[in-house]
Order: structure tokens, then C-alpha cells, then sequence
């Protein structure tokens, strides 16, 4: 091998080892299951003047949806995205088109619990049905 062909793949595996020390980490996104999901009406000081969001405030029941969260990576879970399917007693989905339903800023590992709260339009009849529930998040900081 000549000097220069030596002198180039040098310069090359010098560049390359400190261009990949200096990166940041690369996260994946962690799945989060999610079981035991059930819900309860929100507390009066909450509950107060719930609107639903969009184009036209109407009047809202505010509801406070917890279950059992199973984090398997073995570190926490950040900026974690709840997503799940909610229906009223006569099967109309609640949140129409819409399956992101709120987020929880950390997921500890291995079993733990959740808590996020949604608001319903107040003419959509109760008992709610709660369905495909499950999370989504990262095991190190994103920026934001």
C-alpha cells in the first residue's frame, strides 16, 4: 500500500472515531404496554369549567384515566405518548380521528402506573369503553 492510500484511510478512521464519539446517542422508540386502564370522574377543582378543545368550546366532563404501565427496557421512559381508543355507552368514539390522547414526562422501569386526563363532550352518554391503550416514548432526553 502507498503512503498516500495509508495517509488517506488514517485521516478517514480518525474522522469517522471522533465524528461517532461526538454524536449524540441515537434513542429508539420504547413501546410501553398498558393494562388494568380504567377511569373516574375528575375531582370539582379540576372538573370546573371543562370544555372541550377544536373550533367550538361546548361543555365537557372531565375524566382521570389511570392503569398499570410494563416498561421493559430497564430504563425509564420519557416524553411518553399515550395512545388509546375511547368510546361512549352507544359505541360513538369520543375523540373522533384521534388516537393520541396525552402524554406522561417519564415511564419508570418495570411495573408502574399512569394517570392522564381527558375531557368528553358532555352529550356523549357514559359508561365510557376504553380500548387499545398503550404508550410510546424514548429511553433518553429528547430535544424539544
Amino acid at each position: 500500500m502507498s503512503f498516500r492510500a495509508t495517509a488517506i484511510a488514517f485521516i478517514t478512521s480518525c474522522f469517522l472515531s471522533v465524528t461517532l464519539w461526538l454524536a449524540p446517542p441515537a434513542y429508539a422508540l420504547t413501546q410501553v404496554k398498558l393494562s388494568e386502564v380504567t377511569y373516574h370522574e375528575c375531582p370539582p377543582e379540576l372538573a370546573e369549567g371543562a370544555v372541550t378543545s377544536g373550533g367550538t368550546a361546548m361543555p365537557a366532563n372531565c375524566f382521570i384515566i389511570t392503569g398499570k404501565t410494563e416498561n421493559p427496557s430497564g430504563k425509564p421512559v420519557v416524553n411518553a405518548d399515550i395512545f388509546g381508543r375511547i368510546f361512549d355507552a352507544n359505541g360513538d368514539s369520543v375523540m373522533q380521528n384521534r388516537t393520541r390522547l396525552g402524554s406522561v414526562d417519564e415511564i419508570p422501569p418495570g411495573v408502574g402506573t399512569f394517570e392522564l386526563r381527558v375531557s368528553v363532550p358532555a352529550n356523549q352518554p357514559t359508561p365510557l369503553k376504553l380500548e387499545q391503550f398503550k404508550a410510546a416514548g424514548f429511553t433518553g432526553a429528547v430535544r424539544r
